[in-house]
């Protein structure tokens, strides 16, 4: 284990590690089941440069999994526990994945993509899958002694692309094979642009799915440092509340619905909050609604972070605290001390303070990505090496804040979830009576952003049995988070050299919002 963790053991050996739904973990009780993880992994043949797929909800195994595949130098790749099992092979396929390691809860979906991808190590926990060794017994029979090696790993998130399947990237942030200490110190590093300093009182609260980069790196880099982790498989509004007092959080990650719907709590719920361990709180995945955010900051103070950023950026980003919102709402922050934010026209050319261009942030320490298999993607997010886009317009002020403006791509953010339209368009078109489709997103009060289809039917089709057609297509071909809410069924006002103008689709539904996103 890198010393960090050692020195835990020796000085709060006893103390909390991870509270879960299963019970409670002491720091030398996970160091044990991850030593003995570490050498079950290895005695089935998986090492440095192995690619361990993980498919499950948080819990303890979860977090376990991706140190002991830290410890043998493996690329763990978290899979989304929504997306249907063609969605998950694809990923095991396209990811190279010598091994899954599945939550039971799952079962279905990990038996069904297991056979489809032919992956061949199946490892499951909390409960049986047929064909798969069980997780348990595979620490059981393995050695709790400290490895005599150790090499440092890599997580690898899977984001979807406006291809429709999602992409791999690779981030040199981490280097398969290196030093684990070392990863662990730059990690660490970078921890401190971004949050309020981690210490052995330090608490944090985890119920947003860790398969996302947002809940990984705001969760698992604290309890990597040493902070107590509390995890929950699902979110409620009232028992986060409730956790926050119960365990005194100090740290807590959201996104932007999470505070909606606290703030419809019924009012005695809300009174009964104290929140004082609270030292800070990051908000990530979508723009927060102004009147929810200035509520947020009254009702817990001023402890509210916004991060504007992404997987790809591997820690290169703006931040924005209480203090600088309420100066200046709307804003996403400033750039960090390993960040330059620079807004460029058409031609890649700067842009002045209060001009509207692409968003492009220059990692000052050199970190970059690629998505795998996929050079004309990452060649277009790139400006230069180490120079890349979200995706995103915006502008900075005279005095270098950020403000965002529009997408430049179509990429709809529900829940803090990104669905991109052209899946679910590729998956709606194949039904016999659709001559066209669009998708995009609609204002939605609780989740941000709902998932909206503009269909164009062929001469003489039935709109109503088409609809109820099409949500069943889609919901056996789509994760449901990514199903439309509604259709409308329209002619499509594509143009002469056949491009689709969603602005236009989407206008009505916007325009009287205040906002564009």
């Amino acid at each position: 284990m890198v010393s960090t963790l050692l020195e835990r053991v020796a000085a709060r050996g006893d103390e909390l590690a991870i509270a879960d739904e299963v019970g409670d973990l002491t720091w030398g009780e996970f160091n044990e089941r991850e030593n003995r993880l570490i050498d079950g992994l290895r005695g089935l043949g998986l090492g440095v440069g192995s690619t361990i797929a993980l498919l499950g909800n948080n819990r303890r195994e979860w977090v376990e999994v991706l140190g002991a595949g830290g410890g043998i130098g493996a690329v763990s790749v978290p899979v989304n526990w929504h997306f249907s099992v063609d969605e998950v092979a694809y990923i095991l396929e396209n990811s190279g994945a010598d091994a899954l390691i599945a939550d039971a809860e799952f079962a279905d979906t990990a038996l069904a993509a297991a056979e489809q991808s032919g992956v061949g190590i199946r490892i499951a926990y909390g409960g049986p899958i047929d064909g798969f060794t069980d997780y348990d017994e595979l620490l059981s029979s393995a050695s709790p002694a400290e490895p005599t090696e150790e090499f440092g790993g890599a997580t690898m998130f899977y984001t979807s692309g406006t291809t429709g399947r999602p992409k791999g990237v690779k981030s040199t942030l981490q280097a398969v094979g290196g030093d684990p200490q070392a990863a662990a110190d730059q990690l660490a590093m970078l921890m401190t642009l971004y949050a309020n300093p981690i210490d052995d009182d330090s608490v944090v609260l985890c119920n947003a799915p860790l398969y996302h980069a947002g809940p990984l790196a705001f969760c698992g880099v604290p309890f990597l440092l040493g902070a107590s982790l509390i995890l929950r498989r699902k979110w409620d509004a009232a028992e986060t509340l409730e956790l926050i007092d119960r365990y005194a959080v100090s740290h807590y990650y959201a996104v932007p619905t999470f505070f909606t719907r606290m703030l419809k709590l019924p009012d005695e719920t809300k009174a009964a909050f104290s929140g004082d361990s609270l030292r800070f709180v990051m908000h990530t995945a979508a723009p927060c609604p102004p009147p929810v955010k200035q509520q947020m900051i009254e009702w817990w103070g001023p402890v509210i972070n916004e991060l504007y950023g992404a997987s790809e950026g591997a820690g290169t980003g703006t931040l924005a605290t209480s203090e600088q919102w309420l100066a200046k709402p709307g804003t996403v922050g400033t750039a960090t001390a390993v960040t330059e934010v620079l807004i460029v026209d058409d031609d890649g050319e700067r842009l002045p303070a209060g001009e509207v261009g692409q968003i492009y942030m220059k990692s000052l320490l050199g970190i970059d990505f690629e998505y795998l298999g996929d050079e004309e993607k990452t060649k277009g997010a790139h400006l230069e090496p180490s120079v890349f886009s979200f995706g995103d317009v915006g502008y900075l002020d005279e005095d270098g804040f950020l403000f965002l403006s529009d997408r430049k791509i179509d990429m709809i953010i529900s829940g803090g979830v990104n669905i991109y339209p052209a899946e679910i368009e590729a998956a709606i078109i194949t039904h016999p009576e659709v001559a066209d489709v669009g998708v995009f997103g609609v204002p939605n009060d609780d989740f941000g952003e709902e998932v909206k289809a503009a269909v164009q039917l062929v001469d003489g089709a039935d709109s109503e049995r088409v609809e109820a057609e099409l949500r069943a297509l889609c919901r056996e071909t789509l994760a449901g988070f990514k199903v439309p809410r509604s259709f409308d069924f329209i002619e499509l006002p594509r143009t002469a050299t056949g491009k689709l103008p969603k602005r236009e689709l989407r206008a009505k539904y916007w325009d009287d919002t205040g906002r564009t996103i």
